[in-house]
């Protein structure tokens, strides 16, 4: 086994076990964000090129099917249904396929498949690709659903427990609107809250796959648990929304635009936001409306406070 292999699996390995101590001891919150941050590292080494890679083609399939069970964990801690959950017994007889990935080669012991290929982008990665935003896709999002990619489930997490004197914000996003609502692919929201230096205060959390696309509209109607007290976030702290969607053609998810709310726009009630154009800008110091036309990011706020 070479030094570079050998590091991976440990970094892994102490990776799942963090996850699932956090889980058995009944810490969700961090359960999820370390199975997330782990399954986006199993799933970028099981895309990788082979030349680049230090695991076969078939270790690949196995680190990527170890990479969905982790999500199937994750969502199904964020789940309140009961049934057909995959349980953390399940996901523990797992380490030691990933410890020994290298000699592993018996069934793997779930019916699951990877998540399909998908370039992983790390934050400001896309700033380098070329992209040609408005016709990339061809109108090939506005067919049938048989078309779209395979469904990765979101990872939102559960409220805070309220604390005396302490607020608690819930964000409802309703839709955004944009002119080819019709032909994003697979289209979902990044939620970040980031101090003025662009650091994240909060765990990130994705929505799941919009619900549907209307005219010039793609609806989401999901609730987002910002997770800190509004008192304890960084003064000039802002909440992060960036819209992502599936490109085919170049087979990676990218960053379509993007939208922000400070701490002065945090009130209860209806609100819309502007749309800027990528990169994702976290600084705040270079922003440029995505479109002149009247689309926003239409949300709702609920404050909860003891």
């Amino acid at each position: 086994m070479s030094e570079a292999a050998r590091s991976l699996l440990q970094r892994w390995g102490a990776s799942f076990r963090k996850g699932t101590d956090f889980d058995s001891w009944g810490q969700l919150v961090e359960a999820i964000d370390e199975y997330q941050i782990l399954a986006r590292h199993l799933q970028k080494e099981a895309q990788s090129q082979h030349n680049n890679s230090e695991f076969t083609e078939d270790q690949k399939k196995t680190i990527a099917k170890i990479a969905t069970c982790l999500e199937l964990r994750s969502a199904a801690l964020q789940s309140t249904q009961s049934q057909d959950e995959f349980k953390l017994e399940d996901l523990k007889k797992l380490e030691p396929i990933l410890k020994n990935i290298l000699t592993y080669n018996k069934e793997f012991p779930f019916d699951v498949q990877p998540v399909p290929l998908r370039k992983i982008l790390a934050p400001g990665e896309e700033e380098h690709l070329e992209f040609e935003e408005d016709d990339e896709e061809g109108g090939a999002g506005a067919g049938s659903p048989d078309s779209f990619p395979a469904r990765v489930p979101g990872t939102l997490l559960p409220r805070l427990p309220s604390e005396p004197g302490m607020t608690l914000l819930t964000i409802n996003i309703e839709k955004i609107g944009l002119k080819d609502a019709g032909q994003c692919i697979d289209p979902y929201i990044t939620v970040s809250v980031k101090d003025l230096n662009g650091i994240d205060l909060t765990p990130v959390q994705d929505t799941p796959v919009a619900l549907r696309k209307e005219d010039t509209y793609v609806h989401f109607n999901v609730d987002i648990e910002i997770q800190k007290h509004i008192e304890k976030l960084a003064k000039g702290a802002a909440i992060f929304f960036e819209f992502k969607h599936y490109k085919p053609k170049k087979r990676f998810t990218s960053t379509k635009c993007f939208a922000f709310m400070e701490m002065d726009e945090i009130k209860p009630g209806a609100i819309v936001i502007e749309l800027y154009k990528k990169p994702t800008d976290f600084k705040r110091k270079k922003l440029q409306l995505l479109t002149k036309k009247p689309l926003y990011l239409h949300l709702h706020q609920t404050l909860h406070k003891e």
